[in-house]
């Protein structure tokens, strides 16, 4: 695919949009990942940078693993684990990090996971009533907020190697999910009261992905931003039908899009999407004339040479799992890698429909993040990718600020976190970086917590919320 190039205007409505520096999206009652778009609800309260300051941690709770960031509401923080084979939602106490209460989630097999993923993933959706978590490995459930069982969706196992990456998010009575995988593929709306489907959408396209939806509010009412394999598609949040979409995406989305103002922020890179570095498959006529020695229409792994891009993609390509690829499969996925791409999008979504060359006004392609989504704060997008790489670009045109290298190096899993005039960044090692807000790169401090760190962390109400692979962690600037 060709670079879009599209001028980019932006009218002064959208320019004063861009300068926000929390969500327009959101009602305060509704918490989930990225509800709050990585920003504290209030930009004046002072917020800790020397994480070495005893003074400054207000307390510390032994955690069991899990990469699922905290969720706040009032004096409840609401988290989930895996150990010892057993998943786990708990409540903490906010002012102390006690254990409140702490509910099993009692399953037959735990999910095939990466080496470097977690069962206990998906960070819980609160909506000041009910709280709400999700596994992999078996569904939803919902509780109180003090821990009594409410209701269950069992809706597991699905087929990826990897397991489940999605988050739940939470509005106006409906908890929405997205589940992409190598086959069955959906995104649903479940009543928050009784946990019975509302809708369910199948995305018959989509191959594995991992990223949670976001929420758009309209004028003709609300949209479920779903971000998957090569295209964002916005849902109408009451019927579950699509409204737009965007293709350009990358092969595998984990990251979530974020909205700010009128516009709609998404980056998504996976390895062989690069230009000069791009995976291809050959067309299914000159595959099989290389590799189908029996001439039986379907290629096996022993006729695939060893450096083919194939052989490691077998299983999610195999998608009727009879250890052979048909022209249906091979074709499907040859898609995926010819259409593929790594870069930053700004939208701004106008119409219905195809809106791919209509409403991207700029777009990036370098330092775009794996995981971890990006930060829109007071007019620049901050990203993380892997190796320690911090991206400063410009908001409103896409042009790029400055380019530093952070403390921790390695993988960025953990999104970044903004308030105060400081941007937080946790690299998988654990180390947590602190830069100042603005066009220019410049460190104020950074800190190694000694143990590796997955999930997001959280401001709010001047606390910052830091979970490590041990614990939980509560700061405030002294």
């Amino acid at each position: 695919m060709n670079k879009i190039q599209i001028q980019f205007l932006f009218s002064a409505l959208t320019v004063a949009s861009l300068l926000l520096t929390g969500p327009t999206t959101v009602d305060a009652q509704q918490h989930y990942f990225r509800s709050d778009n990585g920003l504290a609800k209030d930009d004046s309260v002072a917020l800790p940078s020397d994480f070495g300051d005893e003074a400054a941690l207000v307390w510390k709770s032994e955690l069991a693993p899990g990469h699922s960031s905290p969720c706040v509401f009032g004096d409840y923080i609401f988290i989930t684990t895996y150990e010892d084979d057993q998943l786990a939602t708990i409540g903490l106490s906010r002012q102390s990090g006690k254990l409140l209460w702490k509910q099993l989630t009692k399953v037959k097999d735990i999910e095939k996971y990466h080496p470097v993923g977690s069962p206990a993933a998906a960070t819980i959706a609160c909506d000041g009533e009910r709280v709400y978590s999700f596994f992999g490995s078996f569904g939803m459930q919902c509780y109180s907020l003090d821990g009594e069982v409410i209701w269950s969706n069992p809706m597991a196992p699905y087929r990826n190697e990897f397991g489940s990456g999605g988050s739940p998010i939470v509005k106006d009575g409906r908890v929405f999910l997205i589940q992409d995988h190598d086959i069955d593929s959906f995104v649903i709306a479940i009543d928050a009261k009784t946990g019975k489907t509302i809708w369910k959408a199948e995305r018959e396209l989509a191959t594995r992905s991992y990223s949670t939806p976001s929420l758009r509010k309209t004028t003709d009412g609300d949209e479920l931003l779903v971000a998957g394999a090569l295209r964002l598609t916005a849902y109408d949040v009451k019927t579950g039908k699509e409204k737009w979409w965007v293709d350009g995406l990358a092969r595998i989305v984990n990251t979530t899009a974020s909205v700010v103002g009128d516009m709609v922020f998404i980056a998504t890179w996976s390895p062989g999407g690069d230009l000069g570095e791009r995976i291809s498959m050959e067309p299914w006529d000159d595959a099989t004339k290389t590799y189908d020695k029996d001439s039986n229409g379907k290629i096996v792994r022993t006729e695939l040479p060893d450096d083919s891009p194939v052989l490691n993609r077998f299983f999610r390509i195999d998608l009727n799992q009879d250890k052979g690829l048909d022209k249906y499969e091979w074709e499907r996925h040859a898609r995926v890698f010819e259409l593929a791409r790594n870069a930053i999008f700004a939208i701004k979504p106008t119409g219905s429909g195809d809106l791919t060359n209509s409403c991207i006004q700029w777009e990036y392609e370098r330092g775009i993040p794996y995981v971890a989504s990006p930060l829109t704060y007071r007019g620049v997008i901050y990203m993380a990718k892997d190796g320690g790489i911090a991206t400063l670009v410009n908001a409103k045109n896409g042009k790029l600020h400055e380019q530093g290298r952070l403390s921790g190096r390695g993988n960025y899993y953990a999104s970044p976190v903004a308030g105060d005039g400081k941007i937080y960044f946790a690299s998988e090692r654990g180390v947590v970086t602190v830069i100042e807000a603005g066009t220019e790169f410049n460190v104020i401090d950074s800190y190694d917590f000694g143990s590796r760190i997955y999930g997001t962390p959280v401001i709010d109400d001047g606390q910052l919320l830091i979970r490590t692979n041990d614990a939980l962690y509560c700061y405030r600037k002294p």
